[in-house]
Formats: structure tokens, C-alpha cells, sequence
């Protein structure tokens, strides 16, 4: 597929997407590649799993664009129509850098604890003894499977795969990451959250790089990277405040890409609703206030009408759900003439406050003992806010079709926006909310250092693993932010997952919902959309598609959901250390949430989110004592996970 833009001559080339996202499974040889659209046809748990109910690796496929003069795409070049080969280096850091203690460009950093090294007991040059390095690999052709390129390191004299690269039929390159191995070297428990010594895990990161030469002419190719990251649970689900819509935020603020102009709902307001309701397969809270038939249910065909409507008829039905959600800056400042008031009218710091406003997710600050900090829960990006302040004008572009199909393979987006549509598939499924550390990338994503242009990251000058192991025994904000430090000098292999926890297991095992049960024991929640919370279970599923069945007792199994980490072997009555242990050896025994369509059903939704468990795990599941689990449910609220620092403002 060609541009038919009249400059067809190709001066130059860029990979994509930006940045590629792999993540881990304990498959032995299947994997699947990742999104390429941003709104992916459902798959069946066969996608995910192979037939021993392992969960399947997810690569990241890379692909070639040939541009004009004028930065244009004109083609996508392959192996049938260039040469090109591939460069990839992947390595491991979390063990030689620094503990998680909290995001160190807030505020609030600054009376948290300071960030000391990793295993500060290994001393000087045995520090690099910590450091995976997987090393750098080169590739050409099509179809080059077979695991003759990997990344290898080690950790201490343990050797550790940190995945492979391959490419496909067209001679794109495919990166595959770990097996989801964490393990430690002194047969030592995991103790917290995200910093546990003697620990590593195979999650990485690293540059990807391309020569290409087209008719003869070596071309400048402009580079990607690729990030390995924990599963997705929750395939189908996008956060409301997505990594695609912070870095769009941090671009547009640099001026790296123009203002938006005029919101579309289809395409800007109507996914921050749809999201919220979304969460319902995932986390009980939002069901109650979002999901089927509840008072904000916006996939409702009646809100969908009111929403749509760019008329004053329901402007105010705009603005009340405008002043739902939580806003850092003043109305004011955002669209003042909508409003009609002046920004001393308004105190957005002390309405952020409130854990009722929207979206019902933790923040950056999040802490038992923050409760006046404005950034204890999320926020949406600003261009995301000023879009909805827009909608609330009615300047807005009435678009919304019940009968639009968005692309479902890549094929049917034209050639000039597939790079786009590529970058936005592979950051829309990454969390950019409560950066406590995070799921994929943290926060130093937001610094816009961090990047060559707009979703591209810098690559240091000097990449080298070596020379970059530490900035001393503590990392300071300054010296985080510093212009020679690890943000803003250019990212080096392993520079990017080098600040998530470790191992990724017992983070994903923390990050929950309702810490503070005097509240909600559902609510706010930290990463639903990738690490669910609750979840309708198949044996309510089938209870609600029994038509045989009183209509409460379907309703009641309908609104019933289950504790995701149930389905851990350790069992419901586990302890906290116990939980985030068993996960380190068993992730893949828990249930991956997907739609299930039954048509005809009447009183329910047509689509439900299921979750789906592994085979094997059938009897465990069936032993279960619904009364018993709720009754023995670990108390987090004294875990260093929530409790990070005490904030006074």
C-alpha cells in the first residue's frame, strides 16, 4: 500500500511505532504480536494461552516507512521492496539502580524517603555483577524464527534470557521478551512491593535501530525502542488516562505537535466516558456507578444521545459532568467563557481532594498519610480536560455514529496514517496513571527530555551500560531532572524499566483497590485496566445466561464479582508476603478478562467481560468459599504500598 501524495520520492525513513511494548509469558514457543489498531477485535482465550494453559508471550512487530522531503509517508518498505536490517539491545538495570520510594518529580518527593541503590551491600564494581545485560543483536531477512538471536545476560553468575528477536514473512522485525522469571539468588522471600534486594526478573528494554537502503541510496532511518512489560490481564481494557494521551499532552506542550482544534466526540470525549464504564468487568466500584443499567452506564443509548447533542438543550447535563472530574487547574484557565467565572472562584487543589471525583483511580501521591496532597488521586492530561471544556461550550464535532467501525486490522488504515495508528495501539493499551511505580513506563515519561520529538525517545550519545550504573548513593530530584542525568542525557538499553518494581510480580500482586475501607473496599483502585480487581467469574456467567432462572438470583450473579488474586494456588486465606510470593511462580495460573457475546440473552448486556482461568486451575477454583475469601482478604492499608510518606501542604 502506497501514499499517492505527488512527492513519492523517498529521502529518508523512520520505524514504527516509536516505542514497541513486549510482555512476558511462561509459553515456551507461542507468543502473539501486539495491537496494531487502537481498537483490536476481541480475540478467544486460545490467543492468550496455549494449550497447556500457559500464558503466550506478546511481541512487538516493528516496520520500516519511507518518507519524502517533506516528512511525508510515502510507503511502507519491507524486504520485497528495500534492504534492511535490524539492530536491538536489551538489558535489565532494576537491580543496580535505584529503590521506588515515590515519583521524584512531585512535591511530595520531598518528604518521602530518599532513593537509595538497589543492594546498596554490593559494593564499587561488583555492582555490575546486578546489571542484565542481553546485549546487542543484528538481523536481516524474512522469516528468521528459530532463536538464533537472543539476549542473554546474567545476575551475579545466574544466567538470565531476556528474549529474542525474529522477523516475519515481510521481513519486519519481531521482538519477543522474557518468560516471566523472577527469582532470587539467595532463595530469599519477597518482603514488599517494589524494592527487594537479591531479587531479578527478565522484563527489559532497549534501542531499535535500522539500516536501510532503497534503490542503491542508504537512507537516515530514525530510531524506535521496544519495553518489556508485565502481562495484560485485561486485554480489552484501556485506562481513562492512557500513555498515548500523556505523551500526546507532553508533545503538544512543547509545542512538538499543534493544538488541537475542535474536539470529535467519537474520537475525543466519547472514550474518556466509555472507559469509565468499561471498568465494570474490572473492578466492582465501577460497576456499581458506571456499569450496565446504573445511573452513569454511557454506552447507554440514552446517554450517548444526551452526550452527542452539541445544542444547549443538555449543556448543563455537559457541565454538571464536566465538574465531576477532577481538575488541578482552574476552570478558568481551561475555558473560562464556559463557566462564567474567574479563577479565584475556584479552588482546584482542594476539589482534588475529594476521592468521589473522576475518575476513581490513585494517583502519583497516593498514601495513607497524603490526604492533602492534590495529587493523591488521578487526574486527566490537560488536553484531555480542555477538549471536555470544549464539549461542554458545544465546540464540538457532532460525529457520533452507532453504526462506525473503527479499523480492525492495519490494512484497512491508509498508508499515511498507519504510523499513527501504530503508535497509538502500542501506547493506548500502556497505564499513565499512579505512577506508584506503574505497570509499563513510570513517570519520567512525562519530562519531555525523555524524547527526540513527539512519542520518539532520545538515545544517548554515549550508550555504553557501564558508565551509567549510578549518580551516587541517592537519586535526588535534582539530580533525576539534572541536565547530564538519566532523563534528560538520552535513554540507554534498560533505561526505561530500570525504574519499575522489582520483581514486577509482587507490584502487580499490591496494586489493588479500597485501601482505605472506611470508604469503599472497591474504591479508588489503581490499575484496573491491566491489573483487574474483580471480576465476573464463569460460573455467574452462566448463571446470568440461564433463562431458567429466577431474575434475581441472575441479577444477583450478574452483580456479583470475584476477587481476581483468589485464583492464586496459595489460596484466599494466604497473607500479604504469601500473595505476592505465589505470584512470582504462578501469574499465569489468574484469570485473563475477556467479552463474551451471547445474543438473545434478555435483562443483560449482549457483551460481558469474562474472567477466563487457565484449564488446570478448574478444581482449585471449585474448592472456593465465596464467604470465606471476603471474610480473610488481606488488610493492605498497612503495607508500604500505601503507605509512602506523610504529606502536609
Amino acid at each position: 500500500m502506497e501514499n499517492t501524495a505527488c512527492n513519492s520520492t523517498i529521502v529518508s525513513a523512520a520505524i514504527y511505532p516509536p516505542i514497541g511494548v513486549m510482555r512476558v509469558g511462561n509459553s515456551q514457543s507461542e507468543f502473539f504480536i501486539g495491537p496494531e489498531v487502537s481498537e483490536p477485535l476481541p480475540q478467544t482465550p486460545s490467543f492468550y494461552r496455549d494449550s497447556t494453559g500457559a500464558l503466550k508471550r506478546q511481541a512487538a512487530r516493528f516496520r520500516v516507512y519511507g518518507l519524502n522531503s517533506d516528512g511525508e509517508i510515502v510507503k511502507e518498505l519491507t524486504a520485497c521492496n528495500a534492504d534492511i536490517t535490524w539492530h536491538a539491545q536489551l538489558a535489565n538495570q532494576k537491580a543496580s539502580w535505584y529503590n521506588f520510594e515515590i515519583a521524584l518529580d512531585i512535591p511530595e518527593a520531598a518528604q518521602a524517603d530518599p532513593s537509595k541503590l538497589r543492594n546498596k551491600s554490593v559494593k564499587g564494581d561488583e555492582r555490575y555483577r546486578l546489571l542484565i545485560d542481553g546485549g546487542k543483536n543484528t538481523l536481516s531477512g524474512r522469516n528468521m524464527t528459530g532463536g538464533q538471536h537472543q539476549f542473554i545476560g546474567k545476575f551475579d553468575e545466574e544466567s538470565v534470557y531476556l528474549g529474542e528477536m525474529t522477523t516475519d514473512s515481510d521481513g519486519r522485525l519481531v521482538m519477543l521478551g522474557g518468560h516471566g522469571k523472577s527469582a532470587n539468588i539467595h532463595g530469599d522471600p519477597a518482603v514488599t512491593f517494589g524494592n527487594n534486594d537479591g531479587w531479578y526478573d527478565d522484563t527489559s528494554d532497549g534501542p531499535i535501530t535500522a539500516d536501510v537502503t532503497v534503490d542503491g541510496a542508504v537512507l537516515p532511518v530514525k530510531p524506535s525502542w521496544v519495553v518489556c512489560a508485565p502481562p495484560d490481564y485485561a486485554p480489552m481494557q484501556k485506562s481513562v488516562r492512557t500513555m498515548w494521551d500523556l505523551m500526546y499532552d507532553i508533545a503538544v506542550d512543547a509545542n512538538m505537535l499543534p493544538l488541537p482544534g475542535k474536539p470529535s466526540f467519537t474520537h475525543d470525549i466519547l472514550p474518556i466516558f466509555q472507559r469509565m464504564t468499561d471498568l465494570q468487568w474490572v473492578n466492582a466500584g465501577f460497576a456499581a456507578g458506571f456499569g450496565w443499567q446504573s445511573p452513569f452506564d454511557f454506552t447507554s443509548e440514552q446517554w450517548l444521545t444526551r452526550l452527542s447533542d452539541t445544542s444547549d438543550t443538555y449543556q448543563e447535563t455537559r457541565r454538571t459532568l464536566f465538574n465531576n472530574f477532577r481538575n488541578l487547574e482552574t476552570r478558568a484557565n481551561i475555558e473560562g467563557e464556559a463557566f462564567n467565572v474567574s479563577a479565584s472562584a475556584w479552588d482546584p487543589t482542594q476539589a482534588s481532594l475529594s476521592p468521589q471525583q473522576w475518575p476513581w483511580i490513585y494517583g502519583d501521591a497516593m498514601s495513607k498519610g497524603a490526604n492533602n496532597s492534590p495529587r493523591q488521586f488521578l487526574t486527566l492530561a490537560s488536553t484531555q480536560l480542555n477538549a471536555l471544556a470544549k464539549w461542554v461550550a458545544g465546540d464540538f464535532i457532532a460525529d457520533y455514529d452507532p453504526h462506525y467501525a473503527a479499523p480492525v486490522s492495519l490494512d484497512d488504515v491508509p498508508v499515511s496514517e498507519q504510523p499513527a495508528m501504530l503508535t497509538k495501539a502500542a501506547m493506548d493499551f500502556c497505564l499513565a496513571d499512579a505512577f506508584h511505580p506503574g505497570c509499563e513506563m513510570t513517570w519520567p515519561m512525562r519530562h519531555i527530555g525523555m524524547y527526540s520529538e513527539a512519542f520518539r525517545l532520545r538515545h544517548s550519545h554515549d550508550p555504553e551500560l557501564n558508565n551509567h550504573v549510578n549518580f551516587g548513593d541517592e537519586l535526588t530530584p535534582d539530580i533525576a531532572i539534572a541536565e547530564n542525568g538519566p532523563i534528560v542525557s538520552g535513554q540507554i538499553a534498560g533505561g526505561i524499566t530500570r525504574w519499575m518494581a522489582i520483581p514486577w510480580q509482587t507490584d502487580t500482586a499490591s496494586c489493588r483497590d479500597g485501601y482505605n475501607t472506611a470508604l469503599d473496599p472497591y474504591l479508588p483502585t489503581f490499575w484496573p485496566a491491566r491489573v483487574p480487581n474483580n471480576m465476573l467469574n464463569q460460573e455467574n456467567y452462566h448463571t446470568v445466561l440461564n433463562e431458567s432462572l429466577p431474575l434475581a438470583e441472575r441479577q444477583a450473579a450478574f452483580n456479583e464479582r470475584e476477587f481476581w488474586l483468589d485464583d492464586l494456588p496459595v489460596g484466599a486465606t494466604a497473607t500479604y508476603e504469601e500473595q505476592i510470593n505465589d505470584m512470582v511462580d504462578n501469574f499465569d495460573k489468574l484469570a485473563i478478562v475477556l467479552p463474551k457475546t451471547e445474543k438473545g440473552v434478555t435483562n443483560f448486556p449482549t457483551t460481558m467481560q469474562v474472567g477466563l482461568t487457565p484449564t488446570q486451575n478448574k478444581a482449585m477454583l471449585a474448592l472456593k468459599s465465596d464467604k470465606q475469601e471476603k471474610a480473610t482478604r488481606p488488610d493492605l492499608s498497612r503495607t508500604d504500598k500505601a503507605n509512602r510518606f506523610n504529606y502536609k501542604s
